[in-house]
């Protein structure tokens, strides 16, 4: 059985290394002969079309993002920064890459406390128009256009698993306006294993960790593979021409420290499938 296993495990890893070398046609092959359930999905997505952008279905995110171990961290999530705008009282609040909504209406709802100003920001217009925040100013932008079109200052910024899908030079930048402009910030991510990317090592684990995904979904397994996870696996495979990148907790806060941020501390929120997600909190060096 352990070997049947490894088998399979090698059939996706060889499928991703052949992605990630150019080869999306040598990897569909591989990957429909690794026997599972990862595999099989990823080698209807590439024979399809194997390009589509992450957040292109919103339905297929709605679906991933409201079921399996979402439900349990982003309940855990809300508590916490609930717990944040009552202690803080932020009379104005930024979340960058807000997606539906799914942290911080729920947050604002359990809150005793709620900020007279709050800004949403999501690139994606139609997951931004399902955010059930009232009165709130909605701006369908990256974090980069927005930080450089829009002067405010905020007591509060939070981002929840968002800020991972800007390239580290283009984050550092981001990272670095916003030091000024906020007196705190909440960076809700995930610890990732460190392991040296594109390695064979780098490459089961993710294959494991995204057949455990896969399988929390039941009948939408497809819906959500099609749609979400897999753009993003590959993203996060595909070296030069990822779209995703995660650090282990450290490496983020190594990153706030350099852009300016102090008194960084990591809370540990949930044992996820694909990684601890942990809640980190920082000072920037705005007096509000």
């Amino acid at each position: 059985m352990e070997s049947n296993r490894g088998d399979q495990d090698a059939g996706v890893v060889g499928a991703l290394a052949a992605y990630r070398a150019g080869d999306p046609a040598g990897a569909a092959g591989l990957a429909e002969q690794s026997g599972t359930r990862l595999g099989a999905e990823l080698a209807t997505y590439l024979a399809s079309a194997g390009s589509a952008p992450v957040y292109d279905q919103p339905a297929a995110f709605t679906a991933f993002i409201r079921g399996g171990g979402n439900v349990p961290l982003y309940r855990r999530l809300s508590d916490e920064l609930a717990e944040r705008y009552d202690t803080l009282r932020p009379a104005a609040l930024l979340d960058l890459g807000c997606g539906d909504g799914l942290a911080v209406a729920p947050a604002l709802a359990r809150a005793r406390f709620h900020p007279e100003r709050i800004d949403l920001v999501e690139p994606s217009a139609a997951l931004l128009s399902t955010v059930e925040v009232p009165g709130a100013q909605r701006f369908p932008l990256t974090a980069q256009d927005f930080l450089a079109t829009v002067g405010s200052t905020w007591n509060l910024v939070e981002s929840t698993f968002a800020l991972q899908s800007i390239p580290p030079a283009d984050r550092a930048e981001v990272l670095r306006a916003l030091c000024p402009r906020t007196g705190r910030l909440l960076l809700a991510e995930f610890d990732v294993p460190a392991h040296d990317e594109g390695s064979p090592a780098h490459l089961r684990s993710l294959a494991a960790r995204y057949e455990r995904g896969i399988a929390e979904y039941g009948e939408q397994a497809s819906l959500v593979a099609q749609g979400f996870l897999l753009p993003v696996l590959l993203g996060v495979a595909a070296g030069a021409a990822r779209t995703n990148w995660e650090h282990p907790a450290t490496d983020w806060v190594a990153q706030l420290e350099a852009a300016g941020f102090t008194d960084v501390t990591v809370t540990p929120l949930v044992d996820y499938w694909w990684s601890p997600a942990v809640l980190i909190t920082a000072r920037g060096s705005h007096p509000g």
